[in-house]
């Protein structure tokens, strides 16, 4: 049985989305040794059912260009809508910020993002 000491020991949860393999153990690692929990998923659909099946997420860091027909704005602005709670970080290589429609309150860090930048966000995010 947990005490309430291993409560406050709970690691927020954070789901990583990212369709590029590499990329995301690198980022999975990144989470974890900021000392959080790290969920994966390959795509937005992925993400999604994650989503519906957790109550624990807290944020979200997805990449923008992903296959299926949901990239990672859409996604951010879906979670926006039926996640209110679930904070959100969006990145990508691609595309500078000046040239997308950022939905409100998501934090875009373009590729290739600063790793100590990302998690002074997420401890942010996270409280």
């Amino acid at each position: 049985m947990p005490t309430p000491n291993d409560q406050t020991q709970k690691r927020s949860v954070i789901l990583i989305v990212e369709d590029e393999p590499i990329l995301r153990m690198q980022a999975v690692d990144m989470i974890e040794d900021a000392g959080f929990e790290a969920i994966e998923a390959h795509d937005a659909a992925k993400a999604v059912e994650i989503l519906e099946n957790r109550l624990d997420i807290r944020v979200v860091f997805t990449d923008v260009d992903m296959p299926g027909t949901m990239d990672g704005l859409k996604l951010a602005a879906l979670i926006r809508d039926r996640w209110p709670p679930i904070k959100l970080i969006v990145t990508s290589g691609i595309m500078d910020s000046k040239d997308i429609v950022i939905p409100a309150e998501v934090h875009f860090y373009p590729k290739p993002y600063r790793e100590r930048e990302i998690i002074e966000q997420i401890q942010c995010l996270a409280c």
